[in-house]
């Protein structure tokens, strides 16, 4: 359970977002799932929430996620959420109590914040037939499903609960952030399903993820360039979305980015993802497949950004022109060689800071910096220098990923065209009703 208190960390700012990045700004609500402390050692008000924080709490409250804030509770925080029998969580305290979701929610209770519901009671996993097995994970085995009454298919991915452990740190973060990220480019969370020895996540159905697709389409993996260029307009996108709502996606790779028949691309697989609010945060180093790793997080870095999610991104560009990793690395500090012996060796001069960094090493072999471009000879100079942007050692100096969608390699996609006619319009309707407001206002009587 260490570990699980360790991940649970987390700090999701619901309001303000961030106008650039690394200027993160202050918390308002927080939730946290799963933390095992003793109780504050100042007191703490039992005077109950106003009501407009109360409506906030239950709308954001989502499945396996309790919405605290040390304001308004008596209690410690949960330790954990374990089943107990189909259609509830109940949540161990220190006090060896356990506390029923329909408890917590009960508004007489001036210590409590409503809870949405966990699940909804009208499905089960007999609502959806399994077809075939799409692939397993360390927590959780994901099958190709029908829903019998609507026939849709459906990616059903089964999380048996452990008796002693309960829900995986994993599963809850998925599931509280997926309730919160909708957009094209992120896969769609349908339902969760509660039973008593599992839980069942009902994702809509994709084909294929990317490595299928390289593997299948490409000429030996490698993709042509307007696909390319379409897929990366996609990925960078949904970044963008998970980095406005403030999450890090923390695992981005070919397996874990969905392709389906019509050529759009979703983000999937949040159980690494974090939710961040202020810098001074310090996340796990232990994110991101290690070909795809930031070389900060590499070097022990725990308090990083949005830019770790850019770096994937930047390697999987790369991937898509060759068909190959760019730093498929065997260890942490194999890795940091390939990424040193392609990007060149920083040096305090080059990166502040770099030296108090926990993995640093004064003696790392120096290499010198290669141009990309002779490695990646079928991408253009465009491409070229929005690689170089996501690829930059110094975290504060990658390009965030809006900057990244505004990238000039990008001004002759459709996709986007269609983005900056849909966004100009939008401006207009914008501009119009603000005009319509004012005019409103000059026509009202005075007195």
């Amino acid at each position: 359970m260490a570990a699980l208190a360790d991940d649970v960390k987390d700090a999701c700012v619901l309001n303000n977002p961030p106008k650039q990045q690394g200027t993160l700004p202050k918390l308002s609500l927080v939730f946290k799932t799963a933390a095992s402390r003793s109780s504050a050692e100042q007191p703490r008000s039992t005077t109950p929430p106003p009501s407009d924080q109360l409506h906030i709490a239950s709308q954001l409250t989502t499945a396996s996620a309790i919405l605290w804030d040390q304001r308004y509770t008596t209690r410690p925080p949960p330790t954990r959420l374990r089943p107990t029998h189909a259609g509830t969580l109940s949540v161990p305290v220190r006090t060896d109590s356990s506390i029923s979701i329909r408890e917590l929610s009960d508004p007489s209770n001036p210590n409590t914040i409503p809870v949405v519901p966990v699940m909804d009671n009208r499905r089960t996993p007999s609502s959806f037939q399994q077809l075939e097995k799409l692939g397993e994970g360390t927590y959780a085995t994901v099958f190709k499903g029908r829903n019998r009454q609507t026939g849709e298919l459906v990616a059903l991915k089964e999380i048996h609960l452990d008796s002693e452990e309960g829900t995986p740190s994993t599963a809850i973060r998925e599931i509280s952030l997926m309730k919160e990220l909708k957009h094209e480019n992120i896969v769609l969370l349908h339902d969760v399903i509660h039973t008593e020895n599992k839980l069942m996540l009902v994702f809509e159905y994709m084909d294929r993820d990317l490595k299928r697709y390289m593997d299948s389409k490409g000429d030996r993996g490698a993709l042509d360039p307007a696909t390319i260029k379409s897929f990366m307009y996609q990925l960078l996108r949904g970044i963008a979305f998970c980095h406005e709502n403030r999450v890090l996606h923390r695992d981005l790779k070919p397996q874990n980015l969905l392709i389906n028949t019509s050529g759009q691309l979703k983000l999937a697989d949040f159980g690494l993802a974090r939710a961040f609010g202020i810098p001074v945060n310090t996340f796990s180093n232990e994110v991101v497949t290690l070909w795809y790793r930031a070389p900060d997080v590499l070097l022990g870095s725990r308090t990083y950004n949005t830019s770790i999610d850019i770096w994937s991104a930047g390697c999987i560009m790369a991937e898509m022109y060759t068909g190959r990793p760019l730093f498929p690395g065997t260890t942490n500090e194999d890795q940091l060689q390939k990424i040193f012996r392609l990007m060149g060796t920083p040096s305090e001069e080059s990166w502040r800071g770099i030296s108090q960094l926990p993995e640093y090493k004064p003696n790392f072999p120096v290499y010198a910096t290669t141009d990309l471009g002779e490695i990646l000879r079928d991408v253009d100079a465009n491409g070229l220098d929005l690689l170089r942007s996501m690829l930059r050692l110094r975290p504060d100096q990658r390009i965030s990923a809006q900057q990244a969608l505004e990238h000039p390699w990008f001004h002759d996609l459709p996709l986007r065209q269609e983005d900056v006619a849909r966004n100009a319009h939008l401006a207009q309707q914008q501009q119009q009703q603000h005009q319509q407001q004012q005019m409103g206002y000059q026509m009202q009587p005075t007195y």
